[in-house]
């Protein structure tokens, strides 16, 4: 009998304005419920959470480590588990190339030292056959985090092509129209973070494509307090600001001030996009053809790169140039579709839409997702399969008001298998 071991983060992000309530709750109940009803030891139980300061903290680096350890201890027939509540957040294209149009959807921890679908990806690939890896992620546009998996239930991959059409008219296209409408949709999570609802419109070219675009945020009714988890690029900027002391961030140099402030425990895709960048600013200073970084996205990570190297940094950049890319592609925001092997995701909604974060008038704080796992679990004592809990949740999420809407991403191997283990 293999072994049976998980990671759990929840972050509320306390003090900040992007704070939430209930990511901690989500974890504790969730490991109650590992050990209770799933076997699992409670030593193999590891959680990381920011509500103790004395402990180790949900940084970036601390939580990457902790899943390289699970996947790289695992066994074949171990089952491996994580679950992740708190902020997702969604990175626009910054190679500059015309036919990068896509997203990074990623995870944020405590200090905003991302975690992309990517750097998931790779993950799940590392993991040995004969073993089970199953993510659960109770954050914003978590349909999208393993990176282009095979979408079992769901229409995330959909909405993503959709929304690679819409971003493609960058400024330099001629109209602007593309760029104009992500800053719209920049200000528009702004505001809908904080519970403030501006409808979208059908008829525009904004960022959450398809016919239920008005659904894309979720909207519970009755009493209680509900904030989404989505953390907007306009708040992430500022509160990376805060955590590193630097004003020159914006739209273009977000993962190159990753990089610059992280270095080698930034994501391996943030280090695989500097290493590519540094290239094409190389070839275009030594004035090759076609070597230059285009676009006013490129522009911005010229400016960057030259100061940089002008300050006789080179140092700086040896994480990403021991970093290993085979292609361009490979920093593309957006890849082709696969089916992980030995991975299984459970997001919380669809990539265009947002998680809630609820306070009932009783003061218990909860991921409307992670809640709707436990109410499950504690209804069925029998197996539950991940389809089963999936279309439950939807049911019961629906039911309560939510449009947010749970997600299956994996082969068809596991579509009925048994939720865990």
């Amino acid at each position: 009998m293999g072994r049976k071991r998980a990671l759990l983060v929840g972050i509320n992000y306390p003090g900040t304005k992007a704070e939430l309530k209930g990511c901690h709750n989500d974890v504790d109940r969730m490991r109650r419920s590992l050990i209770d009803r799933f076997g699992f030891d409670e030593d193999d139980v590891r959680v990381l959470s920011d509500a103790d300061r004395s402990a180790p903290q949900p940084t970036g680096a601390n939580i990457r480590r902790a899943l390289a350890q699970l996947v790289g201890d695992a066994r074949p027939g171990d089952f491996l588990f994580f679950h992740y509540s708190g902020h997702g957040t969604r990175l626009p294209a910054e190679t500059g190339q015309k036919d990068d149009t896509g997203y990074d959807e990623c995870i944020v921890p405590c200090d905003m030292n991302l975690i992309t679908d990517q750097d998931f990806k790779e993950l799940v690939q590392k993991v040995p056959d004969g073993c089970l890896f199953t993510i659960v992620s109770d954050s914003c546009h978590s349909g999208g985090l393993l990176d282009s998996a095979k979408e079992q239930i769901g229409n995330s991959t959909k909405q993503n092509k959709t929304q690679s059409r819409e971003f493609e008219e960058r400024p330099d296209s001629g109209s602007g129209s593309g760029f104009r409408s992500f800053l719209k949709e920049t200000v528009r999570e702004a505001f809908e973070s904080e519970g403030i609802r501006i409808p979208h419109s059908r008829h525009g070219h904004g960022h959450h494509g398809g016919e239920d675009q008005d659904e894309a945020y979720a909207q519970p009714t009755g009493p209680g307090r509900t904030k989404n988890r989505a953390l907007p690029l306009s708040t992430f900027i500022e509160m990376l600001k805060e955590q590193t002391g630097k004003e020159d961030i914006d739209v273009g140099s977000i993962r190159m001030t990753l990089f610059n402030v992280f270095g080698d425990d930034a994501s391996p895709k943030i280090k695989k996009f500097m290493k590519v960048m540094l290239g094409k600013f190389n070839q275009g200073q030594s004035g090759e053809q076609g070597g230059g970084v285009m676009g006013m996205v490129g522009a911005l990570a010229q400016e960057f790169l030259k100061a940089k190297l002008e300050g006789n940094e080179e140092e700086a950049f040896k994480p990403a140039l021991q970093q290993e890319v085979h292609s361009v592609d490979e920093v593309y925001a957006g890849t082709k579709s696969w089916a992980p092997n030995n991975g299984v995701l459970i997001s919380g909604c669809q990539t265009n839409q947002t998680s809630a974060d609820a306070t009932t008038p009783q003061g218990v704080s909860f991921g409307a997702l992670s809640n709707a796992i436990q109410t499950i679990l504690s209804d069925k004592h029998g197996k539950v399969t991940n389809k089963d809990l999936v279309m439950k949740a939807r049911e019961m999420l629906a039911k309560q008001g939510y449009t947010q809407q749970p997600g299956l991403y994996c082969s068809d191997d596991h579509v009925h298998v048994a939720f865990i283990c």
